[in-house]
């Protein structure tokens, strides 16, 4: 083994996943610069490393250093500490800053900012608000570093090392070392199999018992994200053993331990003539067991909405929008009208949108709060173009409250509101509703309105479904095409889909909706790349970003959503791409169009979101995203929160819509060609919807209706309140009302 030793001059190519680099490095008393190569995480421009490992000649570049180890030195010259504070690792210093500080300082510089960084102030244009900033990120970094030392040797990376470090701060080291297993639990992006890798190089017994309740955790929060609030035990012994490598007796032993301190819940359920035992993270079953109980609530009151004239009102509405309405959609704002709470249910083209015009128009006769919100912006926006009558997201109506974690919004401080309705219901997950119907007040109606046979929510539960079958909320579904709906080949091709036909693809050249046969994975690609570059952009007038939508059924493979991002920001968006700009296969330019991949409630954005990159400082290390003109700022080890959006999965494009929608259905997507998924991407165009992929593909999607079932336990919830003893809901004792109460009881019991 050689050993070298010199100055980081250049950060060629970084991998922030496994921290393998290729860099630049001026031999220590020597004009050379020779290239070194290998897994060295954390490593900062300007720093003096100590290298040992081999020379190497490589075919393509030539002669490299191929490091096994290496040791990180403070960098002592000037021309060294200049090179590291111009690197961008302080907020607030770049290459200007850094020349003029080591100019003033020389050797000095490092030991100033760590033992008298007011000095800074004589630096011209450092004043003191700068000077805070500095000094912040200064102090900041001193720590990361600590925890990126730490933690490089269990092969954790940089960017993950600032994410523990934000969640855990000064007690990162120490709370690692005592538990490695929380990172899969309580890091984005750390999964269990990862942080098992680290408590392994801890010497953590494969047969301890946090390994296992945290493995078995692990497979609760997998489950949830997959859609289930509650999973089969039987299912989660066989799922936690697999990923353990251990056997079910331990894992029975884990369930028994972890339901005792109440951080699952262990029940038995009769959704079926047999009865099985069903596991929940207590967090899940809190919601589900909320929502029925709200639910419940809210039908025991009265709403302000007086119905008795309801069927004059539906005429003279109608007559007003000069709308003639269907017998099924009359009968959905009669049941609107007439019931507390009522879902209204139905497929593209069947009215939803007329009927919710309608009884709003009717219900702001009679209350001047009434209310709209949809799950996400764009669900909403769409909702404000139906209705003329401004509507929210579920998020912003419930007031996200930093310091509690919560929505401000609830059972102790309800919404304002006499009438909610709610668009695209099917997307609500159990959390949001949970916290959506605690805000409810007791006068108020709730209308739900979705498409049941569009794909669930993303998040755990499948509550519009659920409510549904619960038969404990009234339910109007649409099934007949509104007559104008039928001129359009999107909704009738939907439709057939959703039937399981084969839909209509030999259509004329003014059509809606068109089929394009390719098999090869290259050419499909070319013709995906030439439809949003060229042909679209020409012969619609459409915008090659904000107007046309790529929607993919999978993530990876050479079709999916991954490696469509790649292309197509290479060669449609012409702003040079900066490495240090992402985590992983995220890699972000000027310009991207992007996704939000989790809600985040400090930034005010959620999952699903779409925006544009704006503007990026590699000095600062932020980045600022354009989401419908609100600017929203991203410091870069942040970014794991974003992904490329030029082409998006159809479950992350729910209740958006677009002008055009582009879908490849191709047989390499084969675990994922379901009914719904197919149906639910058609649906999501608005003026074209291009296929293009093989018949073969298509047929299997429509044939296959067979989607994953959720398990979930909100029927239950409904059906354990059965055999309980009516609720009364009585005047308080002293209340203004309580003796005619009493008198009015009193009455009822004598007759």
């Amino acid at each position: 083994m050689d050993t070298i030793k010199g100055c980081l001059e250049h950060i060629v190519y970084r991998n922030e996943e496994n921290g393998y680099t290729v860099g630049k490095l001026l031999l220590a008393g020597e004009a050379e610069v020779l290239t070194v190569v290998g897994s060295m995480m954390g490593v900062q421009i300007g720093e003096t490393l100590v290298c040992t490992g081999n020379w190497q000649v490589d075919k393509k570049f030539g002669k490299q250093f191929k490091v096994h180890t290496f040791d990180v030195q403070i960098p002592s010259t000037t021309r060294g500490i200049e090179k590291y504070l111009a690197s961008g690792i302080v907020s607030g210093i770049g290459q200007v800053f850094a020349k003029r500080i080591v100019d003033y300082f020389e050797e000095q510089t490092l030991e100033i900012l760590d033992k008298q960084p007011k000095r800074l102030l004589e630096i011209e244009g450092i004043g003191k608000k700068k000077l805070e900033r500095i000094q912040q990120s200064w102090s900041r970094q001193q720590d990361v570093r600590s925890v990126m030392i730490f933690l490089q040797n269990y092969g954790v990376s940089p960017a993950f090392a600032q994410r523990i470090f934000k969640k855990f701060g000064e007690k990162s080291i120490e709370l690692v070392r005592a538990n490695p297993y929380r990172l899969s639990t309580d890091i984005e992006g750390i999964g269990f199999l990862k942080a098992d890798n680290i408590a392994q190089q801890m010497n953590f017994d494969i047969e301890h018992p946090m390994r296992i309740e945290s493995g078995l955790v692990y497979t609760l929060h997998q489950m949830a994200r997959n859609g289930h609030s509650c999973y089969p035990q039987k299912l989660l012994l066989k799922e936690a053993a697999y990923l353990l490598s251990c056997g079910t007796e331990l894992i029975q032993k884990a369930i028994d331990r972890l339901a005792a301190t109440e951080v699952i819940v262990s029940k038995v359920l009769y959704l079926s003539s047999i009865p099985k035992t069903y596991i929940w993270l207590k967090i899940n079953y809190q919601y589900e067991k909320v929502i029925a109980e709200e639910i419940q609530r809210l039908k025991l009151y009265e709403d302000v909405v007086d119905a008795g004239q309801w069927e004059r009102d539906i005429e003279t509405s109608a007559q007003k929008k000069g709308i003639t309405l269907a017998q099924q959609q009359e009968l959905a704002v009669q049941m609107s009208l007439k019931e507390k709470v009522h879902i209204i249910t139905g497929g593209p083209g069947t009215g939803k949108s007329t009927i919710t015009k309608v009884v709003l128009d009717i219900c702001s006769q009679y209350s001047k709060s009434v209310v709209l919100a949809a799950p996400t912006g764009r669900a909403a926006k769409r909702m404000t173009e139906i209705t003329h009558k401004e509507a929210s997201t579920i998020h912003a109506l419930l007031v996200y409250d930093f310091i509690s974690g919560y929505f401000r919004k609830n059972r102790n401080e309800p919404l304002t509101c006499e009438v909610l309705i709610i668009d695209e219901a099917s997307m609500i997950d159990a959390f949001l509703m949970a916290a959506l119907l605690q805000a409810i007040p007791d006068n108020c109606k709730l209308i739900l309105v979705g498409d049941t046979d569009q794909l669930p929510s993303v998040g755990a539960g499948d509550v519009l479904k659920d409510l549904i079958r619960s038969q404990q909320v009234p339910v109007t579904g649409l099934t007949e095409i509104f007559r104008q709906a039928v001129n359009s080949q999107i909704i009738i091709n939907a439709h057939k889909i959703n039937q399981g036909i084969f839909p209509t693809i030999q259509v004329e050249k003014d059509s809606d909706f068109f089929f394009i046969n390719e098999g090869q994975h290259t050419r499909l690609v070319q013709h995906v790349i030439g439809l949003i570059d060229k042909r679209l952009t020409k012969a619609y007038k459409f915008h090659k970003f904000k107007d046309i939508q790529l929607l993919c059924p999978m993530n990876k493979g050479p079709i999916g959503c991954i490696e469509f991002n790649k292309i197509i920001q290479q060669k449609l968006n012409p702003n040079k791409l900066n490495e240090e700009t992402g985590v992983g296969h995220r890699k972000f330019v000027l310009g991207d169009k992007v996704i939000q991949t989790r809600n985040n409630y400090d930034k005010g954005i959620y999952n699903g979101d779409i925006g544009y990159i704006k503007k990026v400082d590699t000095i600062d290390k932020l980045l600022w995203v354009d989401y419908d003109n609100k600017l929203v700022e991203y410091e870069f080890a942040d970014l794991i929160e974003l992904d490329l959006a030029y082409a998006v999965s159809i479950h992350k494009y729910q209740g958006s819509e677009s002008p055009c929608i582009i879908m490849p259905i191709h047989e390499s997507y084969h675990r994922l060609l379901f009914r719904n998924l197919v149906y639910t991407g058609i649906t999501r165009g608005k003026k074209l919807v291009i296929l293009l992929g093989t018949k073969t593909a298509l047929n299997q999607a429509i044939q296959n209706n067979e989607a994953q079932q959720r398990h979930t336990g909100l029927i239950s919830m409904f059906q354990s309140g059965k055999d309980l003893p009516e609720i009364k809901i009585v005047p308080m004792l002293g209340a203004e009302n309580y003796e005619q109460w009493l008198q009015q009881n009193f009455e009822q019991n004598e007759r």
